[in-house]
């Protein structure tokens, strides 16, 4: 390694864990409105997987054209270690952290996975002094997609997923039900929910039962022995964290006027059973977004909202997280710290 380059996860081809190898990458250069940070941890999600083999879970038509050598991951919480000169809301030596470009940069623009990473200061907040390095790289992703499909969409772009724009409902005094309640995005929406005065109904194994409750769950259903659609109704809104083809089920679990909100709204099929009962089925794509990091920050700080962390690894172990995210039944988030 030599004074330009650095250490960085990279992959020369689609695959599984076993493509990821720790190499000399060179160190990105600034670009005006961006600063370049000296990563201390990077945030494991799930679309770091679905680069890595080639975003086959996506219809042939909808994959993004990708470039060899790639590098993987968005969330990063480190040490500023440049900025570019019309930068003027950051120093060299203050702690941050980010999720860099995305979805802008989800085609391989977003680099996270190494130890230093450029991202333009508008998605840049000071890291909450309150948590160390990995809380900080585990929450932006994830915090940032329970607070935009919860709270407050935070930007105007058009909405991929659907021809309207997403738009949050109001939680106080509502019940909502939050299915894969304990994992990345999972357990923030219960946190978010809760402060924002709902009655949450968690979905989870019994295993994170205690867990959910610290985090303010009113109610658990363990899904390895009830299946929940059977159980409940009425509800005002379903966060269905995992989403995909199985969150249609959820139709019948929620009062006309409520709605579902699939994080992975891909494979659902139910839009006209949805309109005959009068649900609203609403989906958004997470961004970038600095301001939200800031505000969620001092919530992170205080501690009002906890990141809950399932395992870490050394940066040059990407593979071993890789192979634990396949494994499943996370509890929280991966971060790969880097020394």
């Amino acid at each position: 390694m030599t004074a330009n380059t650095m250490k960085a996860i990279q992959q020369d081809r689609f695959g599984g864990p076993e493509v990821l190898r720790y190499d000399d990458a060179p160190i990105p250069e600034l670009k005006p409105g961006e600063v370049l940070v000296r990563v201390h941890a990077v945030g494991i999600n799930p679309p770091d997987w679905y680069l890595r083999d080639g975003y086959k879970m996506l219809p042939p038509a909808w994959r993004p054209q990708l470039t060899f050598p790639l590098i993987l991951g968005t969330d990063i919480s480190g040490v500023v270690a440049s900025v570019a000169d019309d930068v003027g809301a950051f120093t060299v030596g203050d702690e941050v952290y980010a999720m860099a470009r995305f979805p802008d940069g989800a085609a391989g623009g977003s680099r996270a996975y190494a130890e230093y990473v450029s991202v333009p200061a508008s998605e840049v907040a000071l890291k909450p002094a309150g948590i160390d390095h990995v809380h900080a790289a585990a929450a932006p992703m994830s915090l940032l997609t329970a607070w935009q499909f919860l709270v407050d969409l935070g930007h105007d772009e058009p909405n991929p997923l659907q021809p309207t724009r997403h738009e949050p409902v109001p939680l106080v005094g509502r019940t909502v039900l939050v299915n894969g309640a304990a994992g990345g995005v999972g357990h923030f929406a219960v946190q978010v929910a809760k402060l924002k005065g709902a009655r949450v109904i968690a979905i989870a194994s019994g295993k994170h039962e205690t867990l959910l409750r610290e985090l303010g769950a009113d109610e658990i259903i363990d899904y390895t022995k009830t299946a929940p659609e059977d159980v409940v109704r009425d509800i005002d809104l379903v966060v269905d964290s995992v989403g995909g083809r199985t969150t249609d089920r959820f139709l019948r679990t929620i009062r006309r006027g409520g709605a579902l909100f699939p994080v992975f709204p891909l494979g659902f099929s139910s839009a006209e059973e949805a309109r005959r009962l009068g649900v609203t089925v609403s989906a958004t794509q997470v961004r970038s977004n600095g301001a939200q990091l800031a505000e969620l920050g001092r919530l992170l700080d205080d501690g009002t909202i906890r990141v809950v962390i399932d395992s870490t690894y050394p940066l040059a172990d990407a593979g071993r997280a890789h192979e634990r995210a396949a494994r499943g039944h996370i509890q929280g988030k991966l971060v790969l710290e880097v020394r």
